[in-house]
């Protein structure tokens, strides 16, 4: 199984990036898939996911009302659309998966992670 992110640079705040995670070598369709960051001197911590039933999705408070998470199943990829970037945003992205009927909050239920992909928000 290989994920792999990618879509991250440098922006201004108030900016705007789109992250993309391709997967293979799994069913995609039964995976919640995640998106997690961790911020230089931080733990990583949860960012969004989207239910395997495509029935649900969850947000860190965080984020909510700037990032949407969604995916295209055809293409076996996930995406993060981010607006109204914030510097403290920054951070390396993951995406990761974890198989249905996992809770799609906790990291630890994520059997699969991609390498990452690092966000820089400008003030």
């Amino acid at each position: 199984v290989q994920l792999q992110a990618s879509g991250g640079g440098l922006v201004q705040a108030g900016g705007s990036l789109r992250l993309s995670c391709v997967g293979s070598g799994l069913t995609f369709s039964s995976y919640n898939m995640g998106w997690f960051r961790q911020a230089p001197g931080k733990e990583r911590e949860f960012v969004a996911a989207d239910s395997w039933r495509r029935d649900s999705t969850g947000y860190a408070d965080s984020v909510k009302g700037r990032f949407t998470i969604s995916r295209d199943s055809a293409k076996n990829t996930v995406y993060l659309q981010m607006n109204s970037l914030k510097p403290e945003d920054t951070a390396v992205y993951y995406c990761a998966a974890a198989y249905r009927g996992r809770n799609y909050y906790i990291e630890g239920q994520y059997e699969y992670w991609g390498q990452g992909t690092l966000v820089t928000v400008s003030s």
